[in-house]
């Protein structure tokens, strides 16, 4: 393996730095955006119960705040609550627009990654063939198996940058999928509090007018 990188010459090196961080990446993200993290899937039913059992406070909110990033918006729906519908939307907005920044992390380094590696390789090649050419030139000698191998070791570049850029396309496209979805569920999820709270308020009116 080191022959090979050795051979691609220092273009290889970007290329090498390129991979290393793209692992590092995936490896990061798959982690972090796990369902269970992100979205615990009973955390609704879990604020739920605390309205019912009147133990929505300050301690409550703070501990929805920092369990996860679907606990983050719930918790500023909360804190808006008292302040009506639209108030809440609001809030919940801005503190999903915090949220999806943050699931968002690193793919653009990713989808840049999977850009240059291609372009990197390219570019090791033609610097390749140009200095076996010119070599030749010098000397005025050439011969097809010399001159097949040094294309050989020009074109290791480009299988190097394509190595790199096939997998890394398909994760960034394949995590970009995943905050999509998972947006799309803290949306639901918030959309059914905000639902939730404000039915609560229109039957206490009603009753109150009763």
């Amino acid at each position: 393996m080191w022959e090979l990188i050795k051979s691609g010459g220092w273009i290889m090196l970007p290329i090498v730095l390129c991979s290393i961080i793209a692992v590092a990446i995936v490896i990061e993200r798959l982690w972090t955006l796990r369902t269970s993290r992100v979205s615990p899937p009973d955390l609704l039913a879990q604020v739920w119960q605390w309205r019912q059992n009147q133990q929505v406070g300050k301690d409550k909110i703070q501990q929805l705040r920092q369990g996860s990033p679907l606990g983050q918006i719930l918790a500023a729906g909360l804190f808006n609550a008292h302040h009506g519908r639209e108030m809440m939307k609001e809030s919940i907005q801005e503190a999903g627009v915090k949220v999806v920044n943050e699931l968002e992390r690193y793919l653009t380094p990713l989808g840049t990654i999977a850009a240059i590696t291609p372009l990197l390789g390219l570019l090791g090649t033609v610097l390749g063939m140009i200095e076996i050419f010119s070599a030749f030139m010098d000397s005025g000698m050439a011969n097809a198996p010399q001159l097949a191998g040094g294309i050989a070791k020009a074109l290791v570049t480009t299988a190097a940058g394509l190595f790199v850029a096939i997998p890394a396309v398909f994760f960034h496209r394949f995590l970009q999928r995943r905050v999509d979805e998972l947006v799309v569920r803290m949306e639901q999820e918030a959309i059914k509090l905000v639902e939730t709270i404000d039915d609560d308020r229109a039957c206490a009116v009603n009753e109150a007018q009763v």
